[in-house]
């Protein structure tokens, strides 16, 4: 049986971030080979994950950032069970390792982002080790990334919150703000209403309708009632039309207008946690 050393030890800690005994305990059982002692440790994160699989990650981290560039941005949403370990710096410094890999990598796809390569290993691999070094479920899962003539990135509440925003060219960096800060808040389903899907908005006119009706309101009335109910659900769902929040007394569209009459916002992301 091969003499593990204390220095071997450390040396496994450093290389799979488990914990101590658990490094020991997998160079004795291979009997000193490293790479079977690396192997070791994710079986014993697959079988932790195998047993925890039913548990929810309603915890974790949620991490937006640009490119260099500011022309592209990912958001990386790294699940796990409890607070306590979504506020420990090693597993944040971990899912910003995770964003990073993917903006470097012009990463595009939760897919391509799991199969990349992360200091010797996949990304998949990699979260089984930490499963292993932690002992609680944890996965990848959210991922969105956007691409744009220029995009801002915004955390909101202490990684519990990202959001990217596309815009049609270069913004300051108090725009970008203001904009992301309003999609935080008010949680807009699109820019505006020509992206709202064509089912929601058949859902929520047919809701309406139902909702004239019950009110008494003649039937050949109920269709005009409606449309003003579903222009409504609009105004304060989509993005553009909705009250400024840093000026109730204009929309989010006269204040992107103010600050250049020829910027858009073209797209959007929001991922929370839960």
């Amino acid at each position: 049986m091969a003499t593990i050393t204390a220095a071997d030890v450390n040396k496994l800690r450093q290389q799979t971030g488990a914990g101590m005994m658990d490094c020991r305990k997998a160079l004795v059982e291979s009997d000193g080979d490293f790479e079977k002692a690396v192997d070791y440790l994710r079986k014993k994160g697959q079988k932790v994950a195998a047993l925890r699989s039913d548990r929810e990650t309603k915890e974790g981290v949620i991490i937006a950032k640009t490119a260099a560039d500011g022309k592209s941005g990912v958001i990386v949403g790294l699940g796990c069970e409890t607070d306590f370990v979504a506020k420990n710096e090693d597993f944040v410094k971990f899912a910003q390792s995770i964003v990073d890999l993917a903006l470097s990598s012009g990463i595009k796809t939760v897919e391509e982002l799991n199969a990349a390569p992360l200091d010797g290993a996949t990304v998949a691999d990699k979260v089984n080790d930490q499963v292993a070094k932690i002992g609680e479920k944890i996965n990848l899962n959210k991922f969105e990334f956007v691409e744009a003539g220029s995009v801002t990135a915004y955390i909101h509440g202490n990684f519990r919150m990202g959001v990217l925003v596309a815009f049609s060219k270069p913004v300051s960096e108090e725009v970008g703000k203001d904009i992301a800060m309003q999609i935080a808040a008010m949680n807009p389903i699109a820019v505006d209403a020509d992206g709202v899907p064509a089912e929601l908005i058949a859902r929520e006119k047919e809701i309406a309708v139902e909702q004239v009706k019950a009110e008494g309101k003649p039937a050949e009335m109920a269709e005009k009632i409606a449309a003003g109910k579903v222009n409504k659900f609009f105004k304060e769902s989509t993005l553009l039309p909705q009250a400024f929040v840093k000026d109730s007394n204009k929309s989010v569209a006269d204040y992107l207008k103010s600050v250049d009459a020829d910027l858009k916002v073209v797209s959007f992301k929001r991922i929370a946690l839960g």
